[in-house]
């Protein structure tokens, strides 16, 4: 008479565990390195952000030709035509216009005067990039947006 077998051999058991270790010993790495990904698309959005509403505010000032413009209930200082890189500015700066999360995502720090730097770093993170007011001097003035680094 014949048995009839039921179940998995212990030899086709570790078969199956050799197979699974070998193919995550190749997966795992491809995917490991998620967060450095995640931290610089971060910074690529709140970097498309600031372009975002440094045109917006330019477009609100060239219409009302005024030294503030309100985003969204938020009230932006103006600096030759475009929003404030300076944290000591009377109302908001560039995070606020850009409606970044500022200091529980990013960091917004600025410094000299004329024109003010402004830069916003992801928290937590090396990534950044600068924001740089428009300078009067320039033909048009126009702020100067870095490129990120530090990721």
């Amino acid at each position: 008479m014949k048995r009839q077998q039921s179940g998995f051999t212990l030899i086709e058991l570790i078969m199956v565990i050799v197979i699974l270790g070998i193919l995550s010993a190749f997966a795992v790495p491809k995917f490991a390195d998620l967060a450095g990904d995640a931290e610089r698309a971060a910074t690529e959005g709140a970097r498309a952000a600031v372009k975002s509403a440094s045109g917006i505010v330019h477009a609100s000032y060239l219409v009302n030709n005024a030294a503030t413009v309100v985003l969204e209930d938020v009230t932006v200082d103006i600096v030759d035509g475009y929003v404030s890189g300076s944290d000591s500015a009377a109302n908001g700066h560039i995070c606020d216009a850009a409606g970044i999360e500022y200091p529980t995502e990013f960091t917004c720090t600025s410094a000299g005067t004329g024109p003010a730097v402004m830069t916003i770093s992801l928290a937590g993170s090396t990534c950044s990039f600068t924001y740089t007011e428009a300078l009067s001097t320039a033909t048009p003035p126009t702020p100067a947006i870095s490129t990120i680094t530090g990721c």
